[in-house]
C-alpha cells in the first residue's frame, strides 16, 4: 500500500519537472529567436523585415482585439457617468427654468398693475419717438461735458428729449440744428435731474461733477444712502418719464453712471408722452 502511494507522488513529480523544463526550453528557445531576429534585421534582409512586419501586425491586432472588451466597459462607464450628471443638470435646468417662469409671471403682474394704477393718476407715459443717433464730436472740458450727434431738426430733434444709452439715461437735448444737435450729459456741472433713490424711495437731485461721476444733492431732509442703492428718474418736473435707470450710489452721495460717456457711439433720441385714453 505505501509502496503504491510512493510511486504516485515520484509520478507526480516527475510530471512537474518535465513541464518546468519544456517551459525553460521554450522560454529559451524565443530569447534566441529575438536575438537571431535583431541582429539578421541589421543587415536588412527582406525576408526578416517581413517576419518583423507581420509579428508587429500580429501583435497590434492581438493588442487590439484583447483591448476591445475593455474599451468597451469603459465607455460603457464614462456614457453612464455622463448620463447621470446629465441628467441631473437637466433637473438643475428644469428647476431654474420653473423659478424664472415664476419671476416672469410676478414680473408682468407688477408691470400690469403699475400701468393700471399710472392710469388711474394720470401719470402713465408712453415712448412717442425713438431715434438713434451717431455721435460726431465729445466736448469735453474740465466743467463741460456735452456731445454732438448727427441728427437735427429735419429728424424731428426737439429740446429737451432725452437721450439714451441702450437703456440707460445719459443726458438730454439742449440744442438743435438742422442736421445736428447738442447733448447735455449727466456729468457736466449744469446737469441737474429729479431723481427716485431705490429701494429708500428717496427724492432728490443729481447733480454733475464735471468728472465721471455724479452726486446727489438738494434732499428735503436728511436722508442715510446705502452704498449699492439704484437711482432712476422720479418723472418730477414733466422732463423724464420715472423709471429710467441712470446709476448706483458708490459711497454716501456719490453716484456711479451705468454707462461710460467716455466711451458712447451711439445713443437713442427718445421723447416722451401720455396716452390717450
Amino acid at each position: 500500500m505505501e509502496a503504491g502511494r510512493d510511486d504516485f507522488v515520484i509520478a507526480i513529480r516527475s510530471a512537474f519537472i518535465q513541464r518546468g523544463n519544456k517551459q525553460r526550453f521554450s522560454l529559451f528557445f524565443l530569447l534566441i529567436l529575438s536575438i537571431i531576429l535583431l541582429v539578421l534585421g541589421k543587415f536588412n534582409f527582406s525576408v526578416i523585415n517581413y517576419i518583423k512586419i507581420s509579428v508587429k501586425e500580429l501583435v497590434y491586432r492581438s493588442s487590439f482585439i484583447v483591448s476591445v472588451p475593455e474599451n468597451y466597459l469603459i465607455d460603457g462607464y464614462i456614457n453612464l457617468k455622463d448620463h447621470f450628471t446629465y441628467y441631473d443638470h437637466y433637473q438643475d435646468l428644469k428647476k431654474e427654468n420653473k423659478e424664472l417662469i415664476s419671476n416672469i409671471e410676478n414680473n408682468n403682474f407688477v408691470v400690469s398693475e403699475n400701468i393700471r394704477l399710472k392710469k388711474i393718476i394720470d401719470d402713465y407715459i408712453i415712448v412717442s419717438d425713438e431715434i438713434v443717433a451717431k455721435v460726431l464730436i465729445d466736448k469735453q472740458s474740465p466743467f463741460l461735458r456735452s456731445i454732438i450727434v448727427n441728427k437735427g431738426s429735419k429728424d424731428n430733434i426737439k429740446l429737451g428729449m432725452a437721450v439714451l444709452d441702450g437703456e440707460f439715461l445719459v443726458g438730454k437735448v439742449v440744442e438743435v440744428n438742422y442736421t445736428t444737435s447738442r447733448v447735455l450729459l449727466l456729468s457736466d456741472l449744469n446737469s441737474k435731474i429729479p431723481v427716485t433713490i431705490e429701494p429708500e424711495g428717496y427724492q432728490s437731485i443729481l447733480s454733475g461733477t464735471g468728472k465721471n461721476d455724479g452726486i446727489i444733492q438738494y434732499s428735503k431732509e436728511e436722508i442715510s444712502l446705502e452704498e449699492g442703492s439704484t437711482v432712476f428718474t422720479s418723472g418730477s418736473g414733466a422732463i423724464f418719464k420715472s423709471g429710467i435707470p441712470i446709476g448706483k450710489i458708490l459711497e454716501k452721495t456719490k453716484v456711479s453712471y451705468f454707462s461710460d460717456f467716455s466711451q458712447l457711439r451711439f445713443i437713442k433720441i427718445i421723447s416722451f408722452e401720455k396716452e390717450e385714453n
